[in-house]
């Protein structure tokens, strides 16, 4: 598909997702007094629009692997990050409530953070440290016992198609603390909808879920060391080609 058509479709996307995110905050305040279940379902409405006018528009396809490895019980989510569209799509995908893990900044972005402000999200400020993982971990076990599922980027930023960033043991260190199993995932979206890229590319998204790691008898490093390892080994597995010249890293705490 030539550069002129693929800038146009992605031009219509952009055009359709900022019209309804403008519409969907706006809306939104009417629904702010909603039990909570309610107002996430039709605050995320707006997730399934996108998702679903990327794949008309776009032509970005997905399909899931590994679904029957979510318990019916809380988890820590600890996924693979390339792009903005896993993040609208597990709020649509999973099927409890999503609680991200972000920096607070976001909530001031007019419009899309309106509507983050009325979710159970936990908004962090950054240079505060052990603070703000202090905060996650109190936060965090709050939303675990009200049945709500916590998920984290564990490389804390989008990484290129074919990179790797290196893994912090922040959900780790909440997994622990709240002796809730984490769940793995990798996925390629990075190719579809690359990082920074205004660009949107035609194609098929693959996310993989892994099986539930117990945190019970591990350290932090231990643990965040097996979900990076299963992750880090599943991406070559969906996308060989974007790493054919870097070897899987293996680390240490399997």
């Amino acid at each position: 598909m030539s550069r002129p058509v693929l800038f146009l479709r992605s031009l219509v996307f952009a055009l359709l997702m900022a019209v309804a995110t403008i519409i969907w905050a706006i809306a939104c305040f009417g629904f702010v007094f909603l039990p909570y279940r309610q107002r996430y379902w039709i605050i995320t409405r707006w997730n399934v629009f996108v998702i679903l006018a990327a794949r008309s528009v776009c032509g970005i396809h997905w399909e899931v692997k590994g679904q029957e490895n979510l318990p019916d019980a809380p988890v820590i989510l600890l996924s693979k990050h390339q792009s903005a569209w896993e993040t609208i799509f597990y709020c649509w995908m999973m099927p409890r409530p999503m609680i991200f893990v972000f920096k607070k900044e976001l909530l001031y972005i007019p419009f899309f953070g309106w509507g983050l402000a009325m979710l159970r999200m936990i908004a962090i400020d950054r240079s505060k440290g052990r603070d703000a993982m202090s905060q996650v971990i109190a936060v965090g076990k709050q939303r675990l016992n009200d049945g709500q599922w916590v998920i984290m980027f564990p490389e804390g930023t989008r990484t290129r198609v074919g990179e790797q960033g290196k893994y912090k043991a922040g959900g780790a260190i909440l997994a622990i603390g709240t002796k809730t199993p984490v769940v793995p995932i990798a996925m390629n979206s990075g190719d579809c909808w690359p990082r920074n890229a205004f660009i949107k590319k035609p194609g098929l998204i693959t996310v993989s879920i892994g099986k539930p790691i117990s945190p019970e008898g591990l350290t932090p490093a231990e643990l965040i060391a097996q979900a990076e390892n299963w992750i880090e080994s599943e991406m070559r597995v969906i996308t060989p080609a974007a790493y054919n010249k870097t070897p899987a890293t293996h680390t240490q705490g399997q």
